[in-house]
């Protein structure tokens, strides 16, 4: 049975705290794991969640800033230590390639894993699978950044009461599924279309196009809202989103369930960037992000 859900390692921003462990997110979609910013401790929380490292097949950085990156040299270890049988692609800004490689040979170890390299240097389509194409988009940081999106290919869903007035059952029903057609119907003409899921990770930001492309017709959006609303002006400074934005991006782009993550430290009330999100209009599922959460990617419409 496929599986597909988000499995929070860590939620806080510049810096620790007592519970809250720096960046960290696992999405496993189907039989593959992708993980996002691993920052400090990800080898640590992924023991606590129960991901391991034979769980990844690819790893997503943002951008090279040190809640983001510094768990790299700990898990591509612990995946060479683990001698994980597949192999590994690693997707980062190509600005940061000099920080991907210290951070790749931080110290002495045995390479036994095939890691592929395949930085990103503009918007676009980074691969295909079955079950997903993965692209990324440039965000607005201090450093050059990028967010990324799964799309599932969009299927056909059967409509039983259309097999039923052209007499079609048992058997005819997979051959018609397999080949497209049978004798005087086809495929198209007994189903609709069913939408794939769309899943988005945005991370340090301010609001840029790319937010909002990535964000669009989202089943779930990761997004960061390091700073309450009375803060805006800090996060325009710095390059972060507010609970409030993060709310309304989500709002207009059409997302059915937004989980909101990496705090700042300043902040002890994880209530008030839900209200604050609400407050801007947003109305479908709602999760203020905690470390090892594990949730669920909604099902397809």
């Amino acid at each position: 049975m496929s599986v597909r859900e988000l499995v929070v390692l860590g939620t806080a921003s510049q810096v620790p705290t007592r519970h809250r462990n720096h960046n960290g997110y696992l999405l496993r979609w189907d039989g593959e794991g992708l993980l996002f910013d691993p920052g400090e401790g990800t080898q640590r929380q992924m023991l606590r969640a129960g991901v391991a490292a034979h769980d990844l097949h690819r790893i997503c950085v943002t951008h090279f800033h040190g809640d983001h990156s510094l768990g790299l040299a700990g898990v591509i270890q612990r995946i060479n230590l683990d001698r994980v049988p597949h192999e590994v692609t690693a997707h980062y800004p190509l600005s940061g390639q000099r920080f991907f490689d210290r951070l790749r040979y931080a110290t002495a170890y045995r390479e036994t894993v095939a890691l592929t390299e395949a930085p990103v240097d503009a918007d676009g389509v980074l691969a295909v699978r079955a079950s997903y194409t993965l692209e990324a988009r440039r965000l607005s940081h201090p450093v050059e950044s990028y967010g990324y999106r799964l799309v599932e290919p969009d299927g056909r869903r059967i409509l039983p009461e259309l097999l039923a007035e052209r007499g079609i059952k048992g058997p005819d029903v997979g051959r018609l599924q397999r080949e497209g057609s049978l004798p005087g119907v086809s495929l198209d003409d007994v189903s609709e279309v069913r939408r794939g899921q769309r899943f988005a990770f945005v991370m340090d930001t301010r609001l840029c196009d790319g937010v909002y492309a990535l964000a669009e017709g989202c089943d779930m959006l990761v997004i960061e809202s390091t700073f309450l609303d009375e803060d805006r002006q800090l996060g325009l400074d710095h390059g972060h989103l507010t609970a409030g934005q993060a709310g309304a991006v989500a709002k207009e782009a059409g997302v059915r369930h937004l989980v909101l993550t990496h705090f700042s430290q300043r902040y002890s009330e994880p209530d008030e960037f839900e209200r604050q999100a609400r407050a801007a209009g947003f109305e479908g599922e709602l999760t203020v992000a905690h470390d090892l959460v594990r949730v669920p990617v909604p099902k397809r419409r």
